[in-house]
């Protein structure tokens, strides 16, 4: 916590329902904490406590990057999604959220679902991702549209031209979002290049914009202009730097740099590099959205900005002569910087938006 300045570590047991979770609040010098609660079988508790501190860490980047008013936290709950999951354990989770007294705001992630969200909702208001009226929905459509916009300014840098047009774009997954990302894609005249171990789901990509299919091992050594990693994390490795042949990756996947010396070697090579949690941190802002009462319009626009927001990352990129993902660091330490010279860490009071919200 030290090394890297997190502000808050919270322990929740609750017996009767079996709940083990632990809430990390990294910082809230631009506002409250908004992070997802993941549940997942960890090995160890202290496997768990890492992992809690990594991902809020990581929001904290991701919403500052984003240009939200909003600082970084995330959940983490021990146990099996599939089995270990009752109403009783979400509305003591929900309870806690409570007594931190907006501090931090939760939302639907790995092992959680909208049901999940709505069972706290009913112990707490600081919840996203809801099915209530004023819900944002889905997060896919919105996510992939960021990841679009953001790869057209990702094309730009390196063609000196935003249209996709003609461009060959290997998609590394065809999941939610990268169908939907797809979608955008066949419609400004790219060609598509897919591949994922759900059969289907290539099947699907084929039929729906007439796009080649490969083998999964396959999709490095294509050529292509672009290639969006859109499904595990670490694709960007020792091994398939040796293999990509595209000049730009862009795509919605987390923590696609398996070591941040990958993402130097990117720019050592020439390959423009659009940093994950910039690219695709559509999900993030549209989900923030609600906190002033979601409006769909007011969303969009928002997402929109990555495309600016990149260009400023490739600007700083290449004014410092530093690889993109720090430049990505940079512009999201610098915001924060800026605003703790006038506060530190959030507290909720009266002329704040959380205490509007109905």
């Amino acid at each position: 916590m030290e090394k890297y300045d997190y502000e808050q570590l919270v322990f929740c047991q609750d017996k009767h329902s079996g709940l083990k979770a632990i809430i990390a609040i990294h910082d809230t010098t631009l506002g409250p904490a908004l992070g997802g609660t993941r549940m997942w079988t960890y090995k160890t508790e202290e496997a768990a406590i890492e992992d809690a501190l990594r991902l809020a860490r990581g929001m904290t980047y991701k919403n500052a990057a984003a240009g939200l008013d909003l600082g970084g936290g995330k959940t983490v709950i021990i146990g099996n999604p599939k089995t270990d999951k009752n109403p009783e354990m979400f509305r003591a989770f929900g309870r806690f959220i409570q007594g931190l007294n907006g501090r931090y705001i939760t939302a639907e992630d790995v092992g959680t679902t909208e049901e999940d969200m709505d069972l706290i909702h009913l112990e707490t208001d600081y919840v996203t991702g809801t099915s209530g009226a004023n819900s944002s929905g889905n997060p896919s459509p919105v996510t992939a549209y960021g990841v679009y916009k953001g790869m057209k300014a990702a094309a730009k840098e390196a063609f000196g031209d935003d249209s996709l047009e003609g461009k060959t774009i290997a998609v590394q997954g065809v999941g939610n979002v990268a169908y939907n990302l797809c979608k955008h894609l066949n419609n400004e005249g790219a060609k598509l290049i897919v591949t994922d171990i759900n059969k289907e789901a290539v099947r699907l990509a084929v039929e729906s914009f007439g796009a080649e299919a490969v083998d999964p091992d396959d999709i490095y050594d294509v050529d292509c202009d672009i290639y969006a990693p859109c499904a595990l994390g670490a694709t960007i490795n020792d091994d398939t730097l040796k293999r990509l042949k595209a000049k730009v990756v862009a795509g919605s996947a987390n923590n696609q740099l398996k070591e941040a010396r990958h993402g130097d070697m990117l720019h050592e090579m020439g390959i423009v590099y659009a940093p994950d949690y910039v690219i695709n941190s559509g999900g993030v802002i549209n989900v923030a959205d609600e906190l002033q009462g979601y409006n769909e319009e007011r969303a969009l626009k928002k997402v929109e900005t990555i495309y600016h927001t990149l260009g400023r990352v490739f600007e700083i990129s290449k004014r410092d002569q530093i690889p993109s993902y720090i430049a990505a660091d940079r512009m999201a330490e610098e915001r924060i910087a800026m605003k703790k010279q006038s506060r530190s860490q959030f507290l909720l009071n009266e002329h704040h938006i959380l205490s509007r919200r109905s």
